[in-house]
């Protein structure tokens, strides 16, 4: 009986001891079939038992990496990674446990976030159609594409690791379907081109506000943040810091290339609050990543007829003015540009389906500035200056160096003297750089609106077709426009 005693005794202490030695854990975007940012240093990090030592092995590395966790079994470690083109594993060794990454490659990596046009899949949403989704669909099988998609979930607190999410994997049409086709086009073309690695990570929830992806500590800097008596499910996604806290701060430090940020909708009614807002995001999310001024390229809102009324002039009901913002924001935040969508909107879809070519133009931003790639202009033209002639009034144009476009004159041009009221004007392109604007009703003008509605279908490009924005040249919050 003793005997037994003693034995049971032994069994209890060695289970007791086993259960005390945590297994090396690993935040679920650091696994295998992940995409590491190339020809830099990135970040590894994991938890494993307090203040035990850590062996890292990575196949691109002639030597081991050592460190050691944490008092509360936290680690991390940097690492330099190349630009080799082959598969790589990577093992980490604790004292009674270790974990084997594969399938694992160096290339290029963006972060995708916004709200429901970002979100919006391949496959289009119900009676949504996404164009050319299906025959990207069917080409998506590709070894060299990795995906990453966090869930849609929020937290009143900081979470260190996503709560849902499909983990990474090689392209494919079952997991293409279902990603956001503005981040698998941008990805696949990417991958193409340079003909590389690149991974996509996204995370984006529909209807969401800027509010919700900023910081507490950022978020207090314009007002109050206290979620104590929240319910997290309910408006989730226009609860402040809430999808910040359970769908950015989880992949953070692992280090990316470059952001693409296609939101706007759920702010559009407070342009001057998103002045401040959206740059405070961008700096927040980079201080935290601390890896320096990333790119950050960003889509603003197509046109689109809001609550079917397209009479407002001079509110923030016009989406004029959230567009007029988002294009302030490329000088206000740094190393970043913007696609233009004033010629794919759709009057009664706020999801537009030429996702393609949203894709498509940030993609010419990042050739241009992230990879080099001068000859790709990236930028679409943007007024500059005027001057009167002729009892009309000229526009010029920056970012327009081969001259200025119209498959017929341009339309949607308003032109207003001293009194602030806005006429129809005629709008010719001159010397095939310059738009003269004119009206007969307004014979000494000085102001000129460009699209400055919420639906109107953009004319007016430069010559490799990127659309201007809609613009004024005044900054009067007192005008009309002219009603017969």
């Amino acid at each position: 009986m003793q005997k037994r005693n003693l034995t049971l005794t032994a069994f209890l202490i060695l289970t007791i001891c086993s259960a005390a030695i945590a297994e090396i854990r690993l935040p679920a975007i650091v696994s295998s079939n992940m995409v590491l940012q190339r020809n830099t240093t990135v970040v590894l990090w994991g938890w494993a038992d307090p203040n035990e030592n850590l062996t890292i092995e990575a196949s691109w590395l002639s030597a081991a990496l050592t460190t050691k966790a944490d008092a509360q079994g936290n680690w991390k470690i940097d690492a330099a990674t190349n630009d080799s083109r082959d598969t790589h594993t990577i093992r980490i060794k604790g004292k009674a446990s270790e974990v084997l990454l594969e399938n694992v490659l160096l290339g290029e990596v963006w972060l995708c976030s916004g709200q429901s046009n970002m979100q919006q899949p391949l496959k289009g949403y119900q009676g949504q159609p996404t164009f050319g989704g299906a025959m990207a669909v069917a080409k998506s099988r590709n070894p060299n594409l990795r995906l990453f998609t966090v869930n849609r979930v929020g937290s009143k607190v900081p979470q260190e690791d996503v709560e849902k999410y499909t983990g990474w994997q090689q392209s494919s049409p079952e997991l293409a379907l279902e990603f956001s086709a503005v981040a698998y086009f941008f990805g696949n073309e990417l991958q193409e081109i340079l003909d590389v690695p690149v991974g996509m990570i996204h995370t984006s929830w529909g209807g969401s506000s800027v509010q919700a992806w900023i910081s507490k500590e950022v978020m207090e800097q314009y007002q109050p943040v206290d979620l104590e008596t929240v319910d997290i499910n309910k408006g989730t996604n226009h609860i402040p810091t809430a999808l910040f806290n359970a769908m950015i701060n989880p992949l953070i430090p692992y280090t990316i290339k470059g952001a693409l940020w296609y939101q706007g909708e759920s702010n559009r009614m407070e342009p001057e609050k998103y002045r401040e807002l959206f740059p405070a995001m961008v700096k927040d999310w980079r201080d935290r990543w601390n890896i320096g001024e990333f790119p950050f390229y960003f889509v603003q809102i197509a046109p689109f007829m809001y609550d079917n009324d397209n009479e407002v002039f001079q509110t923030a009901e016009n989406s004029a003015f959230i567009r007029e913002v988002q294009l302030q924001c490329v000088d206000l935040i740094p190393n970043s540009g913007i696609a233009i969508t004033m010629d794919i909107g759709d009057d009664y879809c706020i999801h537009p389906p030429k996702k393609k070519e949203v894709a498509d133009r940030l993609l010419y931003n990042a050739l241009n500035q992230t990879y080099g790639l001068s000859v790709i202009d990236g930028m679409s033209p943007v007024y500059d200056s005027l001057y009167t002639e002729e009892g009309g009034i000229v526009l010029t144009f920056k970012h327009a160096e081969s001259g200025m476009f119209a498959y017929e004159n341009p339309k949607g041009f308003e032109i207003a003297g001293q009194d602030k009221v806005f006429y129809p004007a005629e709008a010719t392109i001159v010397n095939r750089t310059n738009v003269l604007v004119k009206s007969d009703r307004v014979p000494e003008p000085v102001a000129v609106r460009y699209a400055w509605r919420n639906w109107v279908e953009g004319t007016l490009f430069d010559t490799n077709l990127l659309p201007a924005s809609s613009f004024r040249t005044d900054d009067w919050d007192d005008a009309t426009r002219f009603k017969e």
